[in-house]
């Protein structure tokens, strides 16, 4: 049985939890609520919040109708938030999954976390160990303005950080492919962008990775040949859940 103050340290470091999912995407939806029922919590828990995602009809000048789609699905989450007043929030992607230390390694970062300043927390630290600072005791990194990291399928944010990447995300949408002032781009990397341009914003990443991305079909890059045949597409997602399952 998970234990009550798992759940009670994510509300408490993060607020409320908004999980980005397809409509369509039943299997991830599911796949999710069992990530999130190891911890006390469900997609049906008061804090935690489903956003539909966005599938836009084409690219829009973006790399791919996926790019289009998420920029605009983690836009309207940012959005959100600054609707609904929130003072921060959790981010999570659908095929989000927790580290199997998670749970061991959650009430200190909770802790950790209650004492620091902070507008933005990636749930890893990045692919470049050459370039990214070393951690300190409590296994969080000041991150560079100027250090981009890829990947959101766990991060946080909040209130100020979501005040300021708006209006930049939204110009973003009215400028043409390669501006120097940033036009449609991936979303890590224009959140990246706006950490770059906006250095007094704080920025931490954890170490090792508090969670990663699950083996599922992506929404984003082009299906492979085995996810467009419907029998094919059902095998290989029992085969990626089975593959995850043996993992933890």
């Amino acid at each position: 049985m998970p234990e009550p103050r798992l759940a009670d340290s994510l509300i408490e470091s993060f607020g409320h939890i908004i999980i980005i999912n397809l409509p369509g995407r039943a299997d991830r939806r599911r796949e999710i609520d069992r990530e999130l029922r190891r911890f006390g919590l469900s997609l049906t828990h008061p804090a935690v919040t489903l956003f539909p995602a966005i599938r836009p009809k084409d690219d829009g000048g973006f790399p791919s109708i996926g790019a289009h789609g998420a920029f605009h699905s983690h836009l309207g989450v940012l959005e959100h938030v600054l609707a609904e007043g929130w003072d921060r929030a959790l981010i999570l992607e659908d095929d989000m999954g927790f580290a199997p230390d998670f749970a061991a390694r959650l009430p200190a970062l909770a802790t950790a976390l209650a004492t620091r300043d902070w507008h933005m927390l990636y749930g890893h630290p990045g692919h470049k160990p050459d370039q990214t600072p070393a951690p300190d005791a409590e296994g969080l990194i000041p991150l560079p303005a100027d250090l981009g990291l890829i990947q959101l399928h766990f991060y946080a944010v909040t209130r100020d950080f979501a005040q300021t990447a708006v209006p930049d995300l939204r110009a973003m949408l009215t400028r043409p492919v390669g501006s120097p002032e940033g036009g449609p781009m991936h979303v890590d990397g224009a959140l990246n962008w706006v950490r770059r341009c906006h250095p007094e914003l704080t920025a931490l990443a954890i170490s090792p990775e508090i969670a990663g991305q699950r083996a599922s079909r992506s929404d984003i890059a082009a299906p492979r040949w085995f996810d467009r045949l419907p029998l094919l597409r059902h095998l290989s997602a029992a085969l990626r859940t089975y593959r995850q399952g043996k993992r933890r």
